[in-house]
């Protein structure tokens, strides 16, 4: 029995093929219609312009405005969600905190939003996001140095090892911390310098943050003469720090105290310490280093210079004659030679 080939249903049904002109041109796009119009202008036929503007170029027109528009509004919105959200973490929470969720808050809005307009336009999206796929490992390779700072800022605002207001010793810098960014942290210097720091130089090293606590030790160094009493000297030291009694922080492990420290070259050396408020740290460091001047000056206890002992051993003359290096006379062979040289040659 021989095999039918199977029928072809559509066409045994009458069905046919019909074009949509109107989704052809969709499927094709402006870039089409734009390249054929030029190619009727080129050839001097300018009857299908008009249909080309009206048809093309103005619906094009209508759709990047409304586009542009709705990622403006986007933009507006992104700006007003990244200032309701960071503002109440700003108070509560913490500023450097705050200030991370709005960046984070505010870009994210907004991409999204042009992500959606482009999409809706028919921008082809999926090789777009392959080609800025293959440009972000290109670029990464190119700019390790950035993307460890990237790292490294993350890690500052995950960990807060210091926030916004903290005065810290890192990268070589020391200031207040005015802003942690992603890539570079913002120090004001107590000269009014603003210096902008790498992360990757403050993670990568040690850092010290001064203003972490509310309290802080001053420690000074005094040297006094070995002539002065030692009881009299504790006395006048403590009279010195007595004159800071109203900023001196008292309670368990504070207060004040006066240490024999040891015995310098040329003083006996003593160690002053008082606790006191971290934000009044220098002005009573100042005062106290005036306060033990002073008392020391009315006591009549010395700061001694650094002097040193010079001893000299006299030494007997004979004995000095008797180790005194013996001088030898010069040799004078080599004249003697030049002078044999002369006569040998007038014989």
């Amino acid at each position: 029995m021989p095999i039918q080939a199977p029928c072809d249903t559509e066409k045994d049904l009458g069905v046919t093929d019909q074009v949509n002109p109107g989704e052809n041109a969709s499927e094709d796009g402006i870039a089409a219609a734009t390249e054929m119009t030029i190619n009727q202008i080129g050839e001097g036929d300018f009857s299908g312009l008009t249909t080309y503007a009206t048809q093309h170029l103005g619906p094009a027109v209508v759709y990047a405005s409304l586009g542009l528009a709705v990622i403006f509004i986007g933009y507006l919105a992104a700006h007003f969600l990244s200032k309701v959200i960071s503002r109440p973490i700003c108070r509560r929470v913490d500023e450097t905190l705050g200030r991370f969720v709005a960046k984070l808050i505010f870009y994210s809005v907004l991409l999204s939003v042009s992500a959606a307009v482009l999409s809706k336009l028919g921008a082809p999206l999926g090789g777009l996001a392959a080609m800025l796929a293959a440009t972000g490992f290109a670029v990464g390779l190119a700019f390790q140095g950035t993307l460890s700072n990237f790292a490294a800022g993350v890690l500052m605002l995950v960990f807060r090892p210091f926030k916004v207001g903290d005065v810290i010793i890192a990268g070589g810098v020391t200031g207040k911390v005015n802003e942690i960014d992603l890539f570079n942290t913002t120090i004001d210097t107590s000269d009014n310098r603003r210096i902008i720091v790498p992360n990757g130089a403050i993670s990568s090293g040690t850092i010290e943050n001064v203003s972490f606590h509310p309290h802080r030790r001053i420690e000074m160094v005094v040297g006094v003469d070995y002539r002065a009493d030692l009881a009299e000297t504790r006395a006048v030291l403590e009279a010195a720090t007595a004159a800071l009694k109203p900023q001196i922080i008292e309670g368990e492990g504070r207060g004040f105290a006066v240490i024999l420290g040891g015995l310098g070259d040329s003083a006996v050396e003593w160690k002053v310490r008082v606790w006191v408020a971290a934000a009044d740290y220098w002005s009573v460091h100042e005062t106290l280093i005036a306060e033990v001047k002073q008392q020391l000056d009315s006591a009549g206890i010395s700061i001694p210079f650094p002097q040193m002992d010079i001893h000299f051993d006299q030494v007997d003359q004979r004995d000095s004659q008797r180790h005194r290096p013996r001088v030898r006379p010069v040799r004078r062979e080599s004249e003697d030679v030049f002078t044999g040289a002369d006569d040998s040659r007038q014989g």
